[in-house]
């Protein structure tokens, strides 16, 4: 059986991190039975970052590079009706949630009015974790944030980033349905991995404010959430 490699759970998402629950989601949406194995350590993960896949004997990690995989090995129809521009704008939405990621992670591990919130929240579900374990990692974040270019940022103009994307997000993303039509296709899967990393945190960023106050993106979050919970 195939199986995903992904970071843990918290506060009732199946991953805390957007790419890894981008794709539980798809493997949910698609309808691919698989075993989900929850790590802290991507040491074996191929290029060191989570999430991955092993199946049959084969390793693939990438969120999109796995979606792609998939699709193609099981011959899986989530996509098949979708025109070039409607595949075009999923391109251009996945670039876009690659933005929305950093953003959303100097969230929880930089900001200084956040972090405390949710190491706190991380110990309590995850108690093998301790408080010297996240520092040491929120360190370790610091220096990505830092050569990524985020960290060079003050808070303000970093959520001005992450608004912006969800500002267009917000334009995409129907009141009723899913972005592409009556069912759930693979970026609504995107969408969910990260929209949904905000809307049930109780952490109340920037990021939080502007999901709670549109409620097609929460409509959205909840209707996935719930497709994907089963």
């Amino acid at each position: 059986m195939l199986t995903l490699f992904s970071y843990p759970k918290l506060f009732g998402v199946a991953d805390n991190n957007g790419y890894g629950l981008k794709v539980f989601a798809f493997l949910k949406l698609a309808g691919v039975p698989f075993a989900h194995e929850h790590v802290f350590d991507a040491s074996k993960a191929p290029r060191g970052q989570l999430p991955y896949i092993v199946e049959d004997g084969e390793t693939v990690g990438d969120s999109e590079t796995i979606i792609v995989h998939l699709t193609r090995k099981h011959e899986l129809a989530i996509d098949a009706g979708l025109s070039t521009a409607q595949r075009r704008t999923n391109h251009l939405v996945t670039r876009m949630l690659d933005d929305l990621y950093w953003v959303m992670s100097y969230s929880r591990w930089k900001d200084e009015r956040f972090y405390p919130a949710f190491r706190d929240a991380f110990m309590a579900q995850h108690p093998q974790i301790d408080a010297a374990g996240l520092d040491k990692a929120r360190e370790y974040n610091a220096q990505r944030y830092y050569y990524q270019g985020i960290g060079r940022y003050t808070p303000d103009q970093a959520y001005a980033r992450g608004l912006a994307d969800l500002e267009v997000l917000a334009e995409l993303v129907p009141a009723d349905g899913y972005v592409h039509g009556p069912k759930p296709g693979s970026i609504d899967a995107g969408i969910y991995g990260f929209v949904a990393n905000i809307h049930f945190f109780p952490i109340p960023t920037p990021l939080k404010a502007f999901v709670s106050a549109h409620p097609n993106l929460v409509r959205h979050c909840e209707a996935i959430h719930e497709a994907v919970a089963a």
